[in-house]
Order: structure tokens, then C-alpha cells, then sequence
């Protein structure tokens, strides 16, 4: 009989649930419900509905229980570093600041007064962004926030909603490591960082790892939903460790890149690499399935174009490409990851402001703003693979883009272009197929992510795109380290 796996797939952006079913030759993947998910600015701060998101997925619950469809087990993915607190009655205590909260700007360096930056980075591995949980929490604790301050339990995102449907409280390795909290060598909370921010390890649920189960849904959401007592299981939470899971390589010798609102380019290793090099170029050691890390470098990916969009009304992503591919190339190049990219109150005059500031032509038609985030989205991940293989245990010799971004043609040729070895594009539903995956896994239909990518290669329909025009790009990635500030 086939098993039915509900996955809710959440990001920063947008979120979605989906039934996932192993049939001959391949998965399954059936969209129940997609939904927005909004950032709520009030008091000057942003936060997160979770409470919206709760009702999203007891929607799509809902859904599959009117269909009749049973139901294996469910898991749940987010994006990473936001949490929830909660208090010693089990109540949720506010809704959840934004990661895009600005008041997180400088916290890493009043973290680094107390306690030295490469101690930080020698323990976790975590590249330093200021809004990592880490530094969130303490920016709560030296704000005197009432929240923290009453806080029984910290819960990280996936993990605050999957103890919404259970009752259960947990703390998922993969979600937990990307907060910066967790010793990448012991792959347990650091003591000494949580000390550092006011918190011990009875802050936080039982620590758990991929494949595990939460618990099973309360008696309160099998009445609402109409479903029994179904499993939660523990996938990899944070998004990226699920996607990265779900790379269809049949070798060990490839570089991915999960490209959606984040770019996030990496290799899999089987231990931390945490030395001088890589704490200079600020690269991440992120926890992964089957005991591998996930070696790698955030990139600001289409967050550029989601927020340029917002000017444009309804056009979409064809006609934006479309006017892109017609537009002279190399014209006007920016540095994606520069800090004032990171959340402009308009990002179209942020690229123009930037354009200037550097002395380059400032882009004055849409397409010319689509190519410009393009080619350098392309150039940086040049960039960034360039210290990856100085880093890397294995040579590279593919990249493979998966995620939301694998769907763009024009940006994945550039990629090819930019980094010379072939660009292998899909699955774009690859957080949802490798959260399936795990639950797969837990519930004994599947053996080892090694088969699983096996699977996944042979049954989902993949696109290479072979290097072109490569003197062009030499002589624009030279342009490009130029230019960039």
C-alpha cells in the first residue's frame, strides 16, 4: 500500500504544503496548498504570524482529511535563525522577530566585546551575520526584552510549529546549528555560547536529529483536521538541509547551490572545516542528514529581484527575463551580499545608488536592472566556488542548482558562463522531495540519501547547461572584483 508524506515547506517569502507518494519509478509530488507568508512591521521591528502559518498548515491537514488520504507522517522545513519564545505555561509569548529586524545591526560586535569572534566562529563553524540566533538573543537580553526575560523554552521556527500540532517540544540539529549555538564537533549546544546570552541547555527541547520523531498530533488537531494520531517527524528543519539533501549528484564531486530568495552555495564534507581560511572568507558549517556537514557561503540571491518586482506590478518572471536577455551585457555590475541590499525601503534605487557610488553606467530600464542582478548573482557565485575548491576535500566538477532558481535559464547559463563546468539544473522542488525523503526514511520505505539521489536523478526531468562565451566572462569577472566595493 503507498504512504502518503505531508511535508510543510515554508520560506521566507512564501509557504506550502505538499503530499509527497513514492510510486514506480520515481516520487510523487502533489501541491495541497500555497500561501504568502507576510512580514507584519509594527512598533518599528518585524515579525512573523505564526499563528497564520499554524492555520496554513492545518488547512492543507484538512485538505488531504476531506480527500480521504491517509497520512504517514508529517515534517516541517523553514527558513533558519528565527525562534520563538515560550513560557513556563506552554503559551507562545510574542510572535517572532524577522531575521530583516534591524535591531540586530551591530550585534555581533557587542557579542565580540564579551567573548572573541574566533572563539565563536572555532566552536560553531557559523559564518558571522548579524542576525544569527546568537546574536538575536542576545540583542533580546541586553534590550531587556520582556519576552526573553520570561521565556521558558526557546523554539526555533520548524520546531515551534511542529510543538503547535504536538505538544512536544524539540530542538532539530540542522535548525540548531544554523542559529550558531551548537559545537560543530560535539553536534550538541555549545554551554559556553548559551552562557554567553543568559541560557542553558534547559532552554531547549530534547535535541533531536533528522529522521527522529517529535510526537504524534494532538487530540485537539485530529478533531479540527479529522485526521488521527499521525507522527511528526523530525526532518532536516532548516530548508536548505532538506534541499541539499534531495541533490540528485551520483557522486560525491559537486558543488550545489539552493538558489530561491537566498543563494546558498556549498559542498558536503563529512567533518567541520573550520580553520583560518575559512573563518576569513566567513564560510559555514551547517549540520546535515546522515551525519554530514554542509560546507557553505549565503549569498543575497533573488531577494534583489523579489524586492525590484515590487515596483512592477504583476510582470512576470518570463517577460522580466525576456527583457533581460536583450539588454547589453556587462553594463553595470553590483555586489549582491553588499549591506545595502539587505532589506533598502526601494531596491531599484539602492542598485541605482550603487551603480553611481561606483562609477557605473546606472540602469534605466527594467531589463537592464534584471541583467545587472543577473550577471552579478553569476559572478559572485564565480567568486564564492573559487574558495570553495581551495576548501573542498574533492574536486568540483558539477554545479548543481536546485530550488526555485533552477526554473531561471537565463541566469543558470550564466552561471555555466561565469564558472566554466556544467550547470545542472532541478529539481526546483528539491526542499519538498528531500523533507519527504527523511520522513521516507524514518518510516523504513527508503534506505540512504545515496539511493534516494539515485531515484531522484533517474525520475525528475534535469537540465544542463554547458559553459558558453567563457573569454567574455573571464574578462567580466576581472570587471567585476574591480567594481565591487
Amino acid at each position: 500500500m503507498k504512504q502518503n508524506f505531508f511535508a510543510v515547506d515554508l520560506g521566507a517569502t512564501s509557504g506550502r504544503t505538499i503530499l509527497g507518494t513514492f510510486i514506480e519509478g520515481g516520487l510523487n509530488l502533489e501541491e495541497i496548498n500555497r500561501f504568502p507568508n507576510h512580514l507584519i512591521e509594527v512598533g518599528g521591528h518585524f515579525y512573523w504570524d505564526i499563528y497564520a502559518l499554524y492555520r496554513h498548515i492545518i488547512d492543507g491537514l484538512k485538505l488531504v482529511a476531506h480527500r480521504g488520504e491517509s497520512i504517514a507522517s508529517i515534517g516541517i522545513d523553514t527558513w533558519g535563525v528565527d525562534f520563538v519564545c515560550v513560557g513556563k505555561d506552554g503559551n507562545l509569548l510574542r510572535q517572532p522577530y524577522a531575521y530583516r529586524d534591524p535591531h540586530t545591526v551591530g550585534a555581533p560586535e557587542a557579542l565580540f566585546s564579551r567573548i572573541s569572534r574566533s572563539e565563536v566562529y572555532g566552536k560553531t563553524g557559523i559564518q558571522i551575520m548579524n542576525f544569527n540566533s546568537l546574536f538575536q538573543l542576545d540583542t533580546l537580553r541586553r534590550n531587556n526584552d520582556s519576552a526573553l526575560a520570561a521565556a521558558d523554552k526557546i523554539l526555533f521556527m520548524p520546531d515551534a510549529l511542529s510543538y503547535m500540532l504536538t505538544g512536544e517540544m524539540v530542538t532539530e540539529y540542522t535548525i540548531a546549528s544554523t542559529a550558531q549555538l551548537v559545537n560543530a564537533q560535539t553536534r550538541s549546544l555549545e554551554p559556553e555560547l548559551l552562557k554567553a546570552v543568559g541560557l542553558s541547555e534547559k532552554n531547549f527541547g530534547r535535541f533531536v536529529f533528522p529522521g527522529e520523531k517529535v510526537g504524534v498530533l494532538t487530540e485537539e488537531v485530529q478533531k479540527i483536521t479529522g485526521l488521527g494520531a499521525i507522527p511528526v517527524i523530525a526532518v532536516a528543519g532548516h530548508d536548505t538541509g532538506s534541499a541539499v539533501a534531495a541533490v540528485p549528484a551520483l557522486d560525491r564531486n559537486f558543488a550545489y547551490l539552493s538558489s530561491g530568495t537566498w543563494s546558498l552555495m556549498g559542498v558536503e564534507t563529512d567533518a567541520p572545516v573550520i580553520n583560518a581560511e575559512t573563518e576569513a572568507l566567513n564560510f559555514t558549517n551547517e549540520g546535515g542528514v546522515e551525519g554530514t556537514i554542509r560546507l557553505l557561503k549565503n549569498i543575497c540571491g533573488m531577494w534583489l529581484l523579489e524586492r525590484c518586482r515590487l515596483n512592477w506590478g504583476d510582470t512576470s518572471y518570463p517577460e522580466l527575463i525576456s527583457e533581460a536577455d536583450a539588454c547589453e551585457p556587462f553594463r553595470s555590475l553590483i555586489n549582491p551580499d553588499d549591506d545595502c541590499f539587505a532589506n533598502p525601503a526601494d531596491m531599484e534605487k539602492a542598485i541605482a545608488e550603487y551603480c553611481h557610488a561606483t562609477g557605473q553606467p546606472v540602469p534605466g530600464q527594467r531589463g537592464q536592472v534584471v541583467r545587472c542582478i543577473f550577471e552579478s548573482l553569476a559572478l559572485r557565485y564565480r567568486q564564492v566556488l573559487e574558495n570553495l575548491r581551495s576548501l573542498s576535500p574533492r574536486p568540483i566538477d558539477t554545479l548543481h542548482v536546485i530550488g526555485g532558481g533552477s526554473r531561471n535559464d537565463l541566469l543558470n547559463q550564466f552561471t555555466a558562463n561565469a564558472i566554466g563546468i556544467p550547470v545542472v539544473a532541478g529539481p526546483s522542488e528539491a526542499t519538498a522531495i528531500g523533507n519527504v525523503m527523511i520522513q521516507a526514511m524514518a518510516a523504513g520505505e527508503a534506505t540512504d540519501v545515496a539511493g534516494m539521489r539515485r531515484l531522484i536523478n533517474s525520475s525528475i526531468p534535469l537540465k544542463t547547461y554547458q559553459p558558453q562565451d567563457t573569454e567574455a566572462w573571464d574578462a567580466a569577472y576581472i570587471h567585476f572584483k574591480n567594481c565591487i566595493r
